[in-house]
Parts: C-alpha cells; sequence; structure tokens
C-alpha cells in the first residue's frame, strides 16, 4: 500500500473494499492496525480508508511540535491520494479532534462524521484523573509488551480485561506487531492534544454527527461527549454503558452496527 507525500512528511494509507469511503481517524499510538476489525465489518459496505498518523506506524515521526490541525491537513491529503472528494468520517480520541479540524478546516469534505470518545479542547475539556495520563503518558523501563498490558488497564474495563476475550488478545497481538513508537512521538503527540481546541468553532457545523461516549471511559470522561453534542447543531449522541475507551473492542457488534447504520441512513 502506499504512502502520500506533503512536503518532508510521509503517510502511510490503506484502502479496502468498494464503495461510499469511510475514513477513519485513529487516536494516541494507533495506526491502520487499529481498525482491522472495523475493516472487516465495514469493508464489505464501504470503501474503507485508514492511515497512520504523523508520529506512528509507518508515516513520518518527526521530532518537532505536532498540531491536530496539520494532523488533519494529512488526513485530507489521504482521501486526495484516494481521489476521493467526499468520506465519511470516524474518528475515535485523538482521531475525533482530527476529525472535527478537518470537517472545520476542509469545508465540503465530509460527508457524515463519527466522533468517538473524544473532547473539543480548550478550556471546556474534562481532562482524566491526573494520575491516569500520568500512567498512560509514562512507559520508562518498560518493554513492549508491558507497555501494552499497562495501557490496557486503562483502555478497558477491568471485567473486560480478564474476560480471556478473543478480540482482547488479537488486539493485544496486532499492537505487539505494529512498528513500535518512539517515546518522544508519543509525547509529541500528546503535546498536539494539549494544545487542541475548537469548541468555539463547533456552532458552524453544519456537517451530519453522531457522538460516542462510553462511561468508565478513563481517558476523556463521558462528559466531554455530551459537551460535544451540545455544541454541533442536531447531533445524536450514543452513550455506551459499561464500557471503556476501546469502545470499538469492548461493544464491539454494537459500534460496528451503529455506526453503520448512522451512515446508511444518510446514503
Amino acid at each position: 500500500m502506499p504512502h502520500t507525500a506533503v512536503g518532508d512528511i510521509k503517510i502511510y494509507w490503506e484502502s479496502h473494499g468498494e464503495g461510499e469511503p469511510l475514513l477513519l481517524i485513529s487516536g494516541v499510538s494507533g495506526g491502520t492496525w487499529t481498525w482491522e476489525e472495523s475493516i472487516g465489518a465495514w469493508s464489505p459496505h464501504f470503501r474503507v480508508i485508514v492511515f497512520d498518523n504523523m508520529g506512528a506506524g509507518r508515516s513520518s515521526m518527526p521530532d518537532r511540535a505536532y498540531g491536530i490541525a496539520e494532523m488533519a491537513d494529512y488526513a485530507a491529503a489521504v482521501l486526495d491520494a484516494a481521489e476521493e472528494e467526499r468520506a465519511f468520517v470516524v474518528g475515535l480520541s485523538m482521531g475525533g479532534m482530527i476529525a472535527q479540524e478537518l470537517v472545520l478546516s476542509h469545508l465540503g469534505r465530509i460527508s457524515g462524521l463519527v466522533l468517538g470518545c473524544t473532547h473539543c479542547g480548550g478550556s471546556e475539556r474534562i481532562p482524566p484523573a491526573p494520575e491516569v495520563i500520568q500512567g498512560f503518558a509514562n512507559n520508562a523501563g518498560l518493554s513492549p509488551e508491558g507497555i501494552i498490558d499497562k495501557n490496557l488497564t486503562l483502555l478497558v474495563t477491568p471485567v473486560f480485561l480478564h474476560s480471556g476475550s478473543d478480540s482482547l488478545k488479537r488486539y493485544r497481538e496486532r499492537q505487539l506487531n505494529a512498528p513500535l513508537q518512539p517515546d518522544y512521538a508519543l509525547q509529541r503527540q500528546l503535546e498536539a492534544i494539549r494544545s487542541f481546541d475548537a469548541c468555539d468553532r463547533l456552532g458552524s457545523l453544519q456537517t451530519p454527527t453522531l457522538i460516542l461516549t462510553a462511561d468508565c471511559d478513563q481517558l476523556v470522561p463521558a462528559e466531554n461527549g455530551r459537551l460535544l453534542a451540545k455544541r454541533i447543531t442536531g447531533a445524536q449522541l450514543k452513550p455506551f454503558t459499561n464500557t471503556g475507551h476501546l469502545i470499538y473492542l469492548e461493544r464491539a457488534r454494537t459500534f460496528h452496527q451503529t455506526v453503520m447504520g448512522f451512515f446508511q441512513a444518510l446514503s
């Protein structure tokens, strides 16, 4: 699969299936591998386009400041490389922030928007508990396996973590096989999140939007999604109960059916 270049930045992307284009934008440390099960669920119905954000996977990882708006420009460049003028978009966590900038900065290119477990930044953002973000950001002395296992305690509920789920085992294996993210690139992505603020611009958004929250989300408390829904005119809100941050993993079937139904109703 190809890279697309914007200046000195190369972004790795893939395309799966045929039909109306559906662009998936992953969160911190995530990339194309994040979406394996979603690709399986949606590619029979859509052309699913996935990519590695700057700072992760097989995309460029410069050691300099990152911006969410800059990352949104790279998402638009992926659509250009795929020769798609318009697309549906799903963005989760940091990917939801990138998706907000994408729809605000690249007018007319997004047909429908799903924002999951994310926020609009700025002073309105409700942050996680300090120990949660410190635990997520601190990988010092840990092996790749240790980083994954440490993060999973923050990303899913204890019930799911200890359920023996095959999907969780596959997720862990995909994470182990993914390109290792240098610590500086993780920190650059986290800095981009801290500087993000789209709240006061969302009132102009006319794109049909579905917002997903998870009531046990430690990284992005669910109230952030409810505030997003108030900011975006006509936005629909779908809460997931007894669910952690990784809604596409912990509630995969409901997540995939909900998103697909939303987009199909817009087609």
